[in-house]
């Protein structure tokens, strides 16, 4: 979508503004896939003091370790979202697993019902990745995801913005019969 055609801000959120993204995660988790697409509850989302939310964005504002982006409506209004971790090379993963590789995880990828099929998935991708790619010291290899294995919607997407399918599978801790796909794209 082009710039003229598109009139949202796409950018990486400030660390004063804990109550907007407080309020993203929260509508995120009242998504109808919300239960595949997400390793969050909104009963977890909402008891969290408001300290947690003031850390997690001052923590995605500024660094190397993580950032979140956001679209930003011309009402003001947040639609859509996407933060990428950085796993360096050596540490460990949510799963314990170490690190291979320096690399960015993408999680907490959501566009509000309503705004889907505008395009501001790819820009919130594409800002994104163009932050990560920016990294040095070390440069990211990879930037990968997890995907549900039910969320088709959600594959496809991946895929056709240049993510494959990695073949690794992650059973869910709360239904080990499901998995979480890995998909992964490598540094261009």
């Amino acid at each position: 979508m082009s710039a003229e055609q598109n009139p949202y801000v796409i950018r990486p959120v400030r660390s004063d503004e804990w109550e907007q993204v407080k309020e993203l995660r929260i509508a995120s988790l009242h998504d109808p896939v919300a239960p595949i697409a997400f390793l969050d509850t909104v009963e977890l989302a909402e008891a969290r003091p408001d300290s947690f939310w003031q850390e997690r964005t001052a923590g995605a504002a500024s660094g190397r370790a993580v950032r979140q982006f956001v679209a930003v409506g011309p009402d003001g209004v947040w639609d859509g979202t996407v933060t990428v971790l950085v796993e360096e090379r050596g540490s460990t993963d949510f799963l314990d697993r170490e690190i291979e590789t320096t690399q960015g995880h993408v999680v907490g990828v959501f566009v509000r019902e309503g705004r889907r099929g505008a395009g501001l998935a790819e820009d919130l991708f594409r800002a994104g990745l163009e932050w990560a790619w920016s990294l040095e010291d070390p440069a990211l290899e990879r930037v990968r995801l997890y995907v549900h294995e039910r969320n088709e919607r959600a594959q496809a997407f991946y895929r056709r913005i240049g993510f494959q399918d990695s073949g690794v599978r992650v059973p869910l801790a709360a239904d080990p019969s499901a998995h979480e796909l890995e998909y992964v794209l490598t540094r261009p």
